[in-house]
């Protein structure tokens, strides 16, 4: 047997035998039955909340925690004063802080703010004493739940809908009249860690998987586009009984709509009169484009409903099967921002269309805390935003991007600029804790876009998208974290990679490497590389000869314990491991020096080397 098959059968027999290794982590599991009423006069949202609320941990537990997230939208709120500190950084001549939010929540008027208050609330019909701090309520129970138990919460509450500002509110730029995100009492997470009770000030999201039975009522003149699939259709027509049906005429002043999602954590909806609704069918999933009809765009939102067609088989094939039923894409919000089945985006721009998407794998089934980790959503749906919109453009015979890495050159770019500021911080940074936006910013989704990249340097990207979609099969519905997604991928790929995390998660060391020197010596060849960045990587490096022809020399590093496969048909010499410790390495081979011309460090450039002047030497003779 070659040492090529028996590599590639030892890293098959690795992925079958992990494939039957499965997770015992436990999830905590809520019911909602919400019944709410929006006055589209008063922007006042009435309503009742039910939570059957499970807990599957071994803990008794003597609070629960809410999240309040509208309280955000009021002068002095956490979420206002960061904005604001921030704000006063410069980078490049403009404030740090983010331009949606700016200095805005600060001018809100009584009328114009976001609050929730809860009137009532009941735990198995005994009311519960409730303290409120900012976003978060506090709920001190008057008996403990027990591990292994469900409890009944009922809520009676009012919410002012916020004149928007940051992913929800009324009115936004594109006149969406209601975009209705983080705006009932959503049950914190509580899991292996204890309880996530961040507040709202700025950044992503954790939750409770669970099921949603939502009645929403509001003027029958109004449309809505939601989370989960509408349960009275026939009642309600407007492309959701049949496609290309009116929305049905009725005699009373307003129209219940009843939603229904299962296995989700959130739910979202957003409302307008003036709404339009193109649907299409692909694979068992219904997806649906929800958006407000501009004549110059109008064709734009047709080629999103057709690209969503085009794209979901390839999607599940790389990623992993879509996991329900439906799919809506609404416009609202101030940008993109990704629910369970549905995502707000301001406009049909087809690379947001994409990325919130994928967000549908990477955190409403994976589901990490974004918290903790943004980089384990926002990034990997940015590296598959970029794989996805390539399967596209290849389909649609578009033009192919130049620069490499092929798809993601964007995240290398953007990485690169940071990495020459002081501004760089660890990717372990929580995510609301960050100096700066922008470091926040370019570790979540530039960094975290590399990750997955540069993975397929060190393992292959074969191997490394069988990586993804193990990950996605074992850890779907469990709330991953970073150790669980290494563990697939040293399991899958039978290569040790506790450095790279380390590395590339925990310091902001950087991969520096050169081309030092070259020169001839009894007959043979060397060349020697040195490591000038503090972050070791294993090293392809590419010969090129007079005659064209070319040689990729393959140079593992210690701590892999194990070597890539090779990636194409370009004939590979494989050499002794790189000890980290040593900052040069020379290799040899024996074709004479005055042939070679052309001497290059990672041909691929997904290696992310902050200085590529020195991975290139030309010869001339």
């Amino acid at each position: 047997m070659n040492k090529k098959l028996s590599l590639l059968l030892a890293v098959s027999f690795a992925f079958l035998a992990f494939a039957n290794a499965q997770p015992s982590r436990w999830q905590q599991k809520v019911k909602y039955t919400m019944n709410v009423d929006l006055n589209v006069n008063t922007n006042l949202v009435n309503g009742t909340e039910k939570l059957v609320y499970t807990n599957n941990s071994p803990d008794k537990l003597d609070k629960v925690y809410f999240h309040l997230y509208w309280n955000a939208f009021q002068p002095g709120s956490e979420m206002d004063v960061r904005s604001q500190e921030l704000g006063k950084i410069v980078i490049n001549g403009r404030p740090d802080w983010d331009s949606r939010v700016r200095d805005r929540i600060s001018k809100l008027t009584p009328s114009e703010i976001g609050y929730e208050k809860i009137k009532s609330m009941k735990m198995n019909g005994v009311a519960q004493s409730m303290q409120v701090h900012g976003t978060i309520l506090e709920v001190d129970l008057t008996k403990p739940i027990p591990g292994k138990s469900s409890v009944t919460f009922d809520l009676v509450f009012e919410a002012q809908v916020p004149v928007q500002i940051r992913r929800s509110g009324r009115d936004n730029a594109e006149g969406i009249r209601y975009s209705m995100s983080q705006w009932y009492p959503k049950l914190c997470e509580y899991d292996y860690e204890g309880w996530h009770t961040e507040q709202y000030v700025a950044r992503e999201f954790y939750g409770v998987w669970g099921d949603y039975d939502v009645t929403i009522s509001l003027d029958k003149s109004y449309k809505i586009g939601a989370t989960g699939v509408l349960a009275n259709a026939s009642q309600i027509g407007w492309g959701y009984d049949k496609d290309g049906t009116s929305l049905k005429n009725i005699s009373s002043a307003e129209r219940t709509w009843h939603f229904i999602g299962k296995n989700v954590h959130d739910f979202v909806w957003a409302a307008d009169p003036d709404y339009e609704h193109l649907v299409r069918h692909e694979d068992g999933v219904t997806l649906n484009v929800i958006y407000k009809k501009v004549d110059s765009l109008e064709d734009k939102w047709h080629t999103v409903a057709d690209a969503a067609v085009t794209v979901l088989p390839y999607m599940e094939k790389r990623f992993g099967k879509y996991m329900y039923p439906q799919y809506s894409f609404i416009q609202g919000g101030d940008g993109g921002m990704e629910y369970p089945m549905a995502t707000l985006i301001k406009g049909p721009s087809l690379g947001t269309v994409f990325h919130e998407w994928m967000h549908s794998w990477f955190q409403m089934m994976l589901a990490s805390n974004e918290n903790e980790h943004p980089w384990m959503d926002e990034g990997y749906t940015s590296y598959a935003e970029g794989e996805v919109y390539a399967y596209y453009r290849k389909v649609k015979g578009l033009q192919e991007p130049t620069r490499l890495p092929l798809n993601h050159a964007g995240a290398y770019r953007n990485y690169y600029f940071l990495m020459k500021t002081d501004l760089a911080e660890p990717m372990t940074t929580n995510s609301d804790h960050y100096n700066t936006n922008l470091a926040y910013e370019i570790n979540a989704y530039s960094k975290g876009e590399m990750l997955l990249e540069q993975l397929g340097y060190i393992v292959s990207d074969s191997v490394r998208d069988k990586i993804l979609l193990q990950y996605y099969e074992v850890w779907r519905f469990k709330h991953p974290n970073p150790n669980d997604f290494f563990k697939v991928a040293q399991d899958v790929s039978g290569i040790q990679l506790g450095w790279y995390k380390e590395y590339w998660l925990n310091t902001i060391k950087t991969i520096d490497y050169s081309i030092d020197s070259l020169w001839e010596e009894g007959g043979v060849t060397k060349i020697r590389l040195r490591r000038i960045g503090q972050m070791p990587m294993p090293i392809d490096l590419e010969l090129t000869f007079k005659d064209s022809t070319k040689e990729l020399h393959y140079i593992p590093m210690d701590m892999m314990l194990a070597n890539k496969p090779a990636e194409s048909n370009e004939k590979r010499f494989v050499h002794k491991e790189w000890n980290w410790t040593n900052p040069t390495y020379v290799v040899e081979f024996k074709h004479p020096l005055n042939q070679l011309i052309k001497v290059e460090i990672d041909p691929t450039k997904r290696m992310a080397d902050v200085n590529l002047d020195n991975n290139v030497l030309k010869l001339n003779w």
